[in-house]
């Protein structure tokens, strides 16, 4: 799910006047109450949200507030919490904003300093936990299209379209630990079972394989050994390929001669 490709491109030249205006200036001493100001203009003029209507600020939750929650026709979207430019973000205010979140039932939450924005998706679990989603650093120029990729999700047009929902399908998928369930799984144990004896003519116990597909898991293997090996592999398939169609061509000028 993306923006359209004019609204795309907008959305990437307001990221850039957001640093120019906000990030390009001496502002590092500025507090919460004068952040808020820049995260105002990011929800609204570049995010498209409604002052007031969809955009509430200090919104009451069990005797305290939280800056913001973005609500569109009744429905709670997501909630963000802001502290001051001059603020890394931190631990404790990770937890202070998924607390509110839990606490209000809202899924999503938003951390932002408005020099770096993280989302991240409440886990109603026992204890309360969250996944971060993604992570912004608006003062990073050579980013900015990896940003609009990212923060494209938050733009009202996407979010009334369930945006948020479908990133979450998508990226709950490839949380290690769910797919862990597929790799585990006797089919691809039984696929690479069969892999093993065409390439080294050996057939492996279940188990064994298994057992070797844990410590894979467990141990630091080098992602760059991997994509070696499969380099050289798509090397030996494609001149193996040329030589035979090579084969081909002569074979055929003979029949022509």
């Amino acid at each position: 799910m993306n923006l359209s490709a004019i609204k795309f491109q907008k959305l990437t030249q307001s990221l850039k006047q957001y640093k120019k205006i906000f990030l390009d200036k001496p502002l590092g001493e500025l507090d919460e109450s004068g952040t808020r100001l820049l995260i105002n203009h990011l929800l609204t003029e570049i995010l498209g949200y409604e002052t007031l209507v969809e955009v509430k600020t200090e919104y009451m939750i069990k005797g305290t507030y939280a800056d913001y929650v973005i609500q569109i026709n009744g429905k709670r979207h997501f909630l963000v919490e802001v502290k001051a430019l001059s603020l890394n973000l931190s631990e404790k205010h990770l937890r202070q904003t998924v607390n509110y979140g839990a606490n209000e039932g809202i899924d999503w939450v938003v951390l932002t300093n408005g020099r770096c924005l993280q989302l991240y998706r409440v886990l109603f679990e026992k204890p309360i936990s969250s996944e971060l989603i993604f992570e912004i650093d608006f003062s990073n120029t050579e980013k900015i299209k990896q940003n609009a990729d990212k923060i494209q999700y938050l733009h009202k047009d996407l979010i009334q379209k369930n945006s948020l929902d479908e990133m979450w399908a998508e990226y709950s998928i490839l949380i290690p630990k769910n797919l862990a369930k597929f790799i585990y799984s006797e089919e691809v144990l039984k696929f690479l079972q069969k892999e093993i004896k065409k390439n080294y003519g050996t057939k492996l116990e279940i188990e064994k394989i298994e057992e070797a597909v844990i410590n894979i898991a467990r141990s630091n293997v080098e992602i760059d050994d991997i994509k070696e090996i499969t380099k050289r592999k798509k090397k030996k398939l494609k001149d193996s390929v040329d030589i035979s169609n090579s084969e081909t061509t002569e074979n055929n000028e003979e029949v022509n001669i």
